[in-house]
């Protein structure tokens, strides 16, 4: 029989969880490359600084990670982090630092330990990369045995990042619910595959009960329940559903919707992943019929401030303009295991629903 292990990330939440890192890290040695955005950094070294004072540990150096998670960025720092003989390597930031210090820690054989400072995805508790091309488009996916060993989410820090990166994590985080559920539709699902699908639904009942409150609080630099809530469902049940579901089941429609949309020029600079994957799943719905699903879901996006409209995010309804998305979309590798085929025409279609749905 072979064997199959799986690996999770443990993680702290709170207001002070970086005071436990000498506990936590302590047993993997003193020296550590710490990897970061510059306005990460700015917001949270000082912190991870007067953590480790007076323990023996140190930060060897302090480094950006680039404008990109690129290959090239993981190759310098991971050959870095082993020029300077480092016991660890920290990631401090969003998706992309996150990932950059992921894949150092991989190739240099490093333990890695994350600090989100941004509820945008679930890249602090997962076992892969999202690595681009040098040019800023998507490259591959880089996959690892293992995720960070942990995670350390202080919410004073994600409270007083920009609001919408919070409301981008929520509409990603709602996308891994029903793109779950429908890839995963007739299947009979192994034991982890069927623990993510179940696991799956706490990315969409607390964010229904909490999110919109945890929109407002954010907003206001406020630490709630409610951001608490929205913050576990946007980097933990997220990355449990990514560490323990077959790939295959990770994405479906909502995803390739968004990935079609980045084909139109400076539309992918002009919005946040989560929030065009949040409009994606309204398409899905409408795809499968499921309308009033839709309108609930569209009545939440709209107390979100979520576009739920091409026309809201400024893009013509007109099949000749959309007929490179329609493409994509359709021709995306997220609609490789789905429950049933789609065509362009049923994505047009449903986006036209979509456009005229009325709550």
């Amino acid at each position: 029989m072979n064997i199959e292990a799986v690996f999770f990330c443990n993680y702290s939440i709170g207001t002070d969880t970086w005071k436990e890192v000498p506990f936590v890290c302590g047993l993997y040695g003193k020296r550590i490359l710490l990897i970061g955005g510059k306005k990460a950094l700015r917001a949270g070294k000082e912190r991870l600084v007067q953590a480790i004072a007076g323990t023996g540990m140190e930060i060897v150096d302090t480094v950006v990670f680039g404008e990109d998670c690129t290959y090239e960025n993981i190759h310098r720092w991971a050959a870095y982090a082993k020029e300077k003989q480092v016991d660890m390597i920290f990631g401090m930031g969003g998706g992309k630092a996150l990932d950059t210090a992921k894949g150092a820690g991989y190739e240099a054989g490093f333990p890695v330990f994350t600090f989100p400072t941004i509820a945008a995805t679930c890249a602090a508790t997962t076992a892969l990369s999202v690595v681009y091309k040098e040019n800023g488009t998507f490259d591959s996916f880089y996959f690892y045995e293992r995720p960070a060993r942990h995670c350390f989410i202080d919410l004073e820090v994600i409270a007083k990042a920009p609001a919408r990166y919070l409301q981008a994590g929520m509409g990603d985080t709602l996308g891994k619910y029903f793109e779950c559920h429908f890839a995963a539709r007739g299947d009979q699902l192994e034991h982890s595959s069927a623990l993510g699908r179940e696991i799956s639904n706490m990315c969409y009942t607390p964010l229904m009960e909490y999110g919109v409150q945890a929109w407002k609080d954010c907003k206001e630099d406020k630490v709630s329940t409610a951001l608490k809530q929205a913050v576990l469902a946007n980097i933990v049940s997220t990355g449990l559903v990514s560490l323990v579901v077959l790939d295959e089941y990770n994405c479906a429609i909502a995803h390739s919707v968004c990935y079609g949309l980045d084909v139109l020029p400076g539309f992918e600079e002009s919005y946040l992943h989560g929030n065009v994957v949040a409009y994606g799943v309204l398409v899905q719905l409408a795809v499968d019929g499921q309308l009033d699903e839709a309108r609930k879901l569209k009545r939440f996006l709209q107390k979100l401030e979520i576009a739920t409209t091409l026309c809201e995010m400024q893009v013509p309804l007109e099949r000749l303009i959309l007929a490179p998305v329609l493409k994509e979309t359709v021709e995306g590798p997220d609609m490789e295991h789905i429950p049933y085929e789609v065509t362009e025409d049923m994505i047009y279609q449903a986006m036209e629903d979509v456009e005229a749905l009325e709550c």
